[in-house]
């Protein structure tokens, strides 16, 4: 209703100043009825009184007509107001449906991007070592060395990227790692044909690079995405490195076949500088750096967000005096083992024991990797809606993460009673499909206890789970030469009950640092 209707639908009188002054109008015959005819004062004072109720016949009307005047001015500013709000509205209206699109929810799909690129850098190494080992004569050792070199850079930046995103900002840091491990990609085929050391660089520079990016991921959306949505957009963004293992999978083997291995590194490097301008145009460190933001958008992030003021020190001796963050620790060092062993060692365990060929060995390792990217999404949903029908954040992190630790451990003992590679393929499809919980659990849980130092957090647990990935790589290699694939799972499932009990013990779901 507008505003003229509204005062119009009140029940004021139609004509005030007239209804007013006819009712209290002097009778002049007052003076000949109620004086003596003979009274010189009586006509006077009828007179008088005649004269007095006119006198204040007129105040009242001069009352009710500025009134009337006020009311008159009080509907012009309704209409006024009124025609405001309709303009908003018509600008509301006028602006395309892209950018009325939440703000926040564009920061989660580039930060998706990057974990998508940063994955199939990552994991065309594991196909492309197939052709490269057989061209430059190396044996299993060396295949895991040259695995395990990435995660001499990736273990350097853990805990620097993560100081480096609390008080630099999280645009810059990410930033600089899609850029950085993009170029050491697209140099890979050059330093292999100069000799390994140079290669065992390059590789650990490409590690340099991504090692930046979880701790600057985590640092960005702990600023930009509500508590309610957090399961469910780290889910979307650890999808992105799942779904980036498949893109890597399926496209490495194609691309070997038709143009030679180094078309892998050359193709996938060059992506990272179509990202890198989206990201530059479209990224802010903080809602509120950001000058496109709508308001609406921007309350809503600034008071759902429990991080809000930058890092100047990080208080380590507190930090690590806390057994939640030792079993953050340990618990991502346990998991880190089998997903890192999985990760790179899958297509040589599909071609060796399976014997598929390199096409059949790329293709195959797409389905655990498609049934991670789901599970993800959908253990995030599960973990958000559990919150939000009340259940304690504490116990849905522990529920989450033993499904992603029991349900991997479970399956992988299962692969050495398959007779068949499509049941084999399925065991590893499950098992990777359960270790995607964990992302609403421990990679969900820095945000949780430490919201202002997640990155410096997640670059510390982090650093573990690196620790598992050059150890737990290279001594893949060296189990390999000396044992068998069984010998493999087994490390890898006895981790999965250590980081079991770990977690359930001194995990906790509930802010511990300020």
């Amino acid at each position: 209703m507008s505003f003229r209707a509204l005062l119009s639908s009140s029940n004021f009188p139609k004509s005030p100043p007239e209804t007013i002054s006819t009712r209290i109008k002097p009778n002049p015959t007052r003076c000949l009825i109620r004086s003596p005819v003979n009274s010189p004062h009586g006509c006077r004072l009828s007179r008088l009184s005649a004269t007095e109720g006119r006198r204040r016949s007129g105040k009242v009307y001069a009352d009710v007509r500025e009134i009337a005047d006020s009311l008159r001015e009080l509907v012009k500013f309704g209409d006024s107001l009124n025609d405001a709000v309709a303009s908003e509205d018509d600008l509301d209206s006028a602006v395309p449906w892209w950018e009325q699109f939440p703000k926040r929810w564009v920061i989660v799909i580039l930060c998706f991007s990057a974990f998508l690129l940063c994955n199939m850098d990552r994991v065309n190494m594991s196909i492309a070592i197939l052709p490269m080992s057989a061209e430059f004569n190396w044996n299993p050792a060396t295949v895991g060395l040259i695995q395990s070199s990435f995660f001499w850079g990736y273990l350097l930046t853990q805990i620097a990227g993560g100081i480096w995103a609390d008080t630099v900002g999280g645009k810059t840091v990410l930033g600089f790692g899609v850029v950085w491990w993009s170029i050491a990609t697209a140099l890979t085929p050059v330093a292999a044909k100069l000799g390994l050391p140079f290669l065992l660089v390059v590789r650990a520079f490409m590690g340099i690079g991504e090692g930046v990016a979880m701790p600057a991921m985590n640092n960005i959306l702990s600023k930009w995405v509500p508590v309610a949505e957090r399961s469910r957009s780290l889910a979307l963004v650890y999808s992105g490195m799942y779904l980036g293992s498949v893109t890597g999978l399926a496209f490495s083997p194609f691309l070997i076949h038709q143009f030679g291995w180094p078309s892998v590194f050359y193709s996938f490097g060059s992506l990272g500088t179509v990202w890198f301008a989206l990201w530059l145009n479209k990224a802010y460190s903080s809602p509120i750096e950001d000058p496109e933001l709508l308001p609406q958008e921007k309350k809503l992030i600034v008071t759902n967000c429990i991080s809000k003021q930058p890092v100047k020190t990080i208080p380590w001796k507190l930090i690590l005096s806390k057994p939640p963050v030792w079993a953050l620790i340990v618990s991502h060092f346990c998991h880190n083992w089998g997903t890192f062993i999985l990760l790179t060692w899958m297509p040589t365990y599909y071609h060796q024991v399976l014997k598929f060929n390199l096409t059949d060995s790329g293709l195959i390792c797409v389905l655990p990797w498609l049934t991670m990217a789901f599970s993800a999404n959908l253990g995030g949903w599960i973990a958000d809606t559990l919150v939000s029908k009340g259940l304690s954040v504490t116990t849905v992190r522990k529920i989450m993460q033993s499904i992603g630790f029991l349900g991997p451990a479970f399956f992988l003992t299962q692969l050495s009673h398959v007779n068949s590679p499509a049941m084999a393929v399925l065991c590893m499809a499950c098992s990777q499909g359960t270790d995607a919980f964990s992302q609403s659990g421990l990679y969900s849980n820095h945000q949780d206890i430490a919201p202002r130092y997640s990155g410096v957090l997640l670059g510390l647990s982090n650093t573990a789970g690196v620790l598992a990935g050059v150890f737990g790589t290279a001594a893949t290699g060296y189990i390999l030469q000396h044992g068998s694939w069984d010998n493999v799972f087994e490390v890898s499932v006895g981790l999965y009950l250590v980081g079991t009990v770990v977690w359930n013990l001194f995990s906790t779901g509930e802010k511990i640092l300020d």
